[in-house]
């Protein structure tokens, strides 16, 4: 795999001419034109994605990044903090969220340590690629060094390439660590110009005094580490975490190889913009799957162009809205390749 700076480089935005060649197998297809709304829009994405009408994307999955906050000493969650760890036993004994409807959509997961603060070692089905105990306390010193932030949007990308090779083709966001909506509230406040209180919401369900101590932490730390807005790894580093990193290396990678990947919710579009400022062209490899209940979703989402594919309340990451999405995503593509034609079915055109 070449260097983070050129592969950034290389990845280009697709080529808009298959918009039209998908356009026309639509347009043949029995139903009056666009009547199927956005699976139709999933389609064209699809085949410009691809590049060919024959692709299949049947084989999916949904990597899951975990790790801790240190900012979550400074009681910004509902939650301690070793929830996360045995969250991780929960994904890999099956019994999540994510699990359940990985399950239904017919997508694999797969859980990546990239930072919680527990021994996992001898664990099997865990990926383990740690590269800290949990990030510093940003409200004190930042989150990451600049190596380490570059280390896990590396993760990312190299769990993309790795999956290509086995055959995977839709690829999906996930997270899980206590104290993350703080970061990715910093993020969205910083990288969207919107204030602090405007896009920092309740997280995992915390009250209002709490809420008021969330929007104080991340104000300081913005004013104490001024990130550079222009340099995205400058941000990720001193005010990000290791997962949301890894989220936006698998956009990039997903970009890079040419592959679909589906955003999940909040956390996941904080690692996703840090991509798209990386580079722009990534969003058109991007699918977002849901509008979060969380303030600043919306805002992140409108800065990259994307048109979340749901709306159901959802708050829990994981990956659980990337598992539902996925089958819209796949109901537009088998629209597109096993819905007959007027000629195969000898309907009269007319219909339309």
């Amino acid at each position: 795999m070449k260097d983070l700076k050129a592969l950034i480089a290389d990845i280009k935005t697709v080529d808009s001419s298959w918009f039209d060649v998908a356009q026309k197998r639509l347009d043949n297809l029995t139903k009056p034109p666009g009547s199927l709304g956005r699976l139709e829009e999933f389609a064209r994405r699809l085949v410009a994605i691809f590049e060919s009408l024959d692709f299949d994307i049947s084989k999916k999955v949904i990597f899951t990044f975990a790790s801790d906050h240190g900012v979550s000493e400074e009681g910004v969650s509902a939650y301690p903090k070793d929830v996360t760890w045995q969250m991780v036993y929960n994904f890999l004994r099956g019994g999540a969220g994510i699990n359940v409807l990985a399950r239904h959509a017919g997508a694999h997961i797969v859980v990546v340590d990239v930072g919680v603060d527990h021994d996992f070692r001898g664990i099997e089905n865990l990926v383990h690629k740690k590269i800290m105990s949990g990030t510093k306390n940003f409200l004190k010193e930042p989150a990451m060094t600049r190596a380490e932030a570059e280390q896990s949007i590396q993760v990312g990308i190299e769990m993309v390439e790795k999956h290509v090779k086995l055959g995977y083709r839709l690829f999906g966001t996930g997270e899980m660590g206590i104290g993350n909506t703080t970061p990715s509230s910093a993020i969205a406040a910083l990288l969207t110009k919107r204030s602090v209180e405007e896009v920092t919401g309740k997280g995992s369900g915390i009250d209002d005094r709490t809420f008021k101590r969330k929007v104080e932490v991340i104000e300081r730390a913005l004013s104490l580490h001024k990130p550079d807005p222009s340099d995205p790894i400058d941000v990720l580093a001193k005010i990000g975490g290791p997962e949301i990193g890894a989220i936006a290396g698998v956009v990039l990678g997903a970009a890079y190889f040419k592959m679909p990947v589906v955003i999940d919710g909040f956390i996941s579009t904080a690692g996703a913009l840090i991509a798209y400022q990386l580079n722009p062209a990534v969003r058109d490899y991007m699918f977002a799957s849901h509008n979060s209940c969380e303030r600043g979703h919306r805002a992140m989402l409108e800065m990259m162009g994307l048109n979340p594919i749901l709306d159901l309340n959802l708050r829990l990451g994981e990956g659980t809205g990337a598992a539902l999405a996925m089958l819209m995503i796949e109901a537009g593509a088998k629209i597109l390749k096993e819905m007959a034609t007027f000629d195969d079915a000898k309907v009269s055109k007319n219909i339309r």
